[in-house]
């Protein structure tokens, strides 16, 4: 039986008057790698930040390990990649890295292995500001492994990257269930399901699903007909 790793109980956030996550309840299990999905605005983002201690909710509680997320110890636990990658454009890859591990007290002779994951070894000596998206978002993904956290939250990992950047990162997510419990956000299904073991559906604040993505699917397809029209020889449409 999996260890429970990560709990939610009764999370609010309210930006004024506006509730943006309205009493969101759910467990995240040890090793497991999750989706969280959801449209634009639908709360994501806010309940990453949330969890990983960059904002506080307006009330509910959120559990590391079974102990409180905002105490120090639990926090590095957490490894986080936001939406927008914290680079600093005006440092060398090599040089950002290893100002990460002191801010984190990391061990810098893991750096090598780090940049091999992410292929960004040839250009450890480059500005950051002159990478392109893609690249960006890959030092951004070295700096969450800094430390080798034991819990990994990626904030839409894989948009602005091109196919074979895409496959290449699927690739290395699906690669740290092993030692990590990922937790990742998207507003595409199918990214998504190349992924994840289990898809939990966000919209305006609320969970409107959690499941494994083939039953969810399942439930998207179940009672709904498809209709096509064929034209051509009988014979040949039938065979």
């Amino acid at each position: 039986m999996k260890i429970k790793l990560i709990e939610v109980k009764n999370l609010n956030k309210y930006y004024g008057k506006h509730q943006a996550i309205n009493n969101l309840n759910f467990i995240i299990k040890k090793n497991e790698i999750v989706g969280f999905l959801g449209p634009n605005g639908a709360g994501k983002t806010t309940t990453l930040n949330i969890i990983t201690g960059y904002i506080n909710q307006s009330s509910g509680d959120i559990f590391i390990n079974n102990k409180p997320s905002y105490k120090l110890n639990t926090k590095k636990l957490i490894g986080y990649l936001p939406d927008t990658p914290p680079l600093y454009p005006d440092m060398k890859i090599k040089e950002y890295l290893n100002f990460v591990c002191e801010l984190k007290s990391a061990k810098k002779n893991d750096l090598d292995n780090i940049m091999q994951k992410l292929k960004i070894t040839d250009v450890k000596n480059k500005l950051i500001k002159t990478l392109s998206k893609g690249y960006k978002q890959r030092v951004g993904f070295a700096q969450a492994l800094i430390g080798d956290p034991e819990i990994l939250i990626l904030d839409e990992p894989i948009s602005g990257l091109d196919p074979k950047q895409i496959i290449e990162m699927r690739d290395l997510i699906k690669s740290l269930k092993q030692k990590h419990t990922v937790l990742i956000s998207s507003h595409i299904l199918s990214e998504i399901d190349a992924i994840a073991d289990r898809v939990i559906i966000i919209n305006k604040g609320q969970i409107v699903a959690d499941d494994a993505p083939k039953e969810l699917y399942k439930n998207l397809i179940h009672d709904k007909k498809i209709i096509a029209r064929l034209k051509g020889d009988h014979e040949n449409i039938l065979a």
